[in-house]
């Protein structure tokens, strides 16, 4: 199969992002667009083609859909996974797979046996500068792995709306690092979180953190360490090192340009930093798909699985229960 014929479930933000990348990728077509507000659909539609819906099922019987993207709601993702596995359509879905361990668990075993590929959208796999960070650390140029720290600030929370069904900071946010954690160390084997409350009313009131710091721990006794924070003044931060015993590597913030401005004023001065996820991670979101093609051509998975929405989801859980009791939270044997 050369060209795809792709159904996209959600025409918000996320969803737009998606669009594009499909307009983007050689040998993938828009075919379908779904969304319950049917004006957003149609406004994708009018940008980058493809037939309008209000319900799923008219996409996932069509008959001439290969992939689905689900970019809708959370609490559809799961419903979204297990129609494509019947309907016999590949299928790529957004972060979180679900805020409920307990619902990824019934359909784990239908999804690991389906004869459809399934991926998660963690993308920030597929950044250039992080990716580089793992072949690298992969081809031996820090000797052992020992310490992994990721850094992750947002510009600015979101809504109070959004932040009240998100599940959570660490299901909602901390999860892309997660999964980054374990791109590099597999398999780890104990949690330990750690937040605070020191700028959000708003976040408080949801009974959540806007502050957090999490330690994970590998059975070859490496540590990572992860940095999050809801607000951060100078813009979208995206930083991550490897260290070893032979070096450490690390991928700095992204601006616009690599421009720097020297005065009497300020010494090698850069532009601002990119202050949005979506323009910051653009190029992953595109390669995120396209490797998802390949692996479909190929036979082969690229992509993060739904095992690995899982075990993002199961240190979520596991850096929730240890930010509130204080304790290391084992995860020994459960990834």
């Amino acid at each position: 199969m050369s060209d795809f014929n792709i159904g996209l479930i959600g025409s918000g933000r996320i969803g737009q992002v998606h669009a594009g990348s499909i307009a983007d990728t050689k040998g993938a077509n828009l075919a379908w667009i779904c969304d319950p507000f049917i004006e957003g659909a149609e406004k994708l539609a009018a940008e980058f083609g493809g037939t309008v819906t209000i319900e799923p099922e008219e996409v996932f019987t069509a008959g001439n859909v290969d992939v689905i993207v689900v970019a809708s709601p959370t609490p559809t993702h799961l419903d979204m996974i297990d129609r494509a596995i019947d309907a016999g359509i590949h299928v790529l879905c957004e972060k979180p797979i679900d805020l409920d361990i307990a619902k990824v668990e019934k359909l784990r075993d239908k999804a690991n046996a389906a004869n459809v590929h399934i991926a998660i959208g963690f993308n920030r796999r597929f950044d250039p500068q992080f990716e580089s960070i793992k072949d690298r650390v992969t081809a031996g140029d820090v000797g052992k792995l020992e310490q992994l720290v990721i850094l992750s600030r947002d510009p600015g929370p979101a809504p109070r709306a959004y932040i009240a069904v998100s599940g959570g900071i660490f299901r909602d946010m901390t999860i892309h690092d997660f999964d980054m954690a374990r791109n590099f160390v597999p398999d780890i084997v104990d949690v330990f979180a750690g937040g605070a409350n020191v700028f959000s009313d708003d976040i408080k009131a949801e009974n959540d953190f806007d502050s957090v710091n999490v330690v994970l721990r590998g059975r070859g006794g490496e540590l990572i360490t992860i940095v999050n924070s809801r607000h951060c003044s100078y813009g979208y931060d995206q930083r991550l090192e490897a260290f070893g015993d032979k070096g450490s590597l690390w991928a700095d913030n992204v601006t616009a340009t690599t421009v720097k401005h020297s005065s009497a004023a300020h010494t090698e001065a850069a532009e601002p930093l990119i202050d949005n996820f979506l323009v910051r991670y653009a190029v992953s979101y595109r390669r995120e798909l396209a490797l998802f093609l390949d692996g479909i051509r190929d036979g082969k998975n690229y992509n993060p699985t739904f095992d690995d929405g899982r075990a993002a989801l199961i240190l979520a859980d596991a850096a929730t229960e240890s930010a509130r009791t204080g304790k290391v939270v084992s995860v020994d044997g459960t990834l």
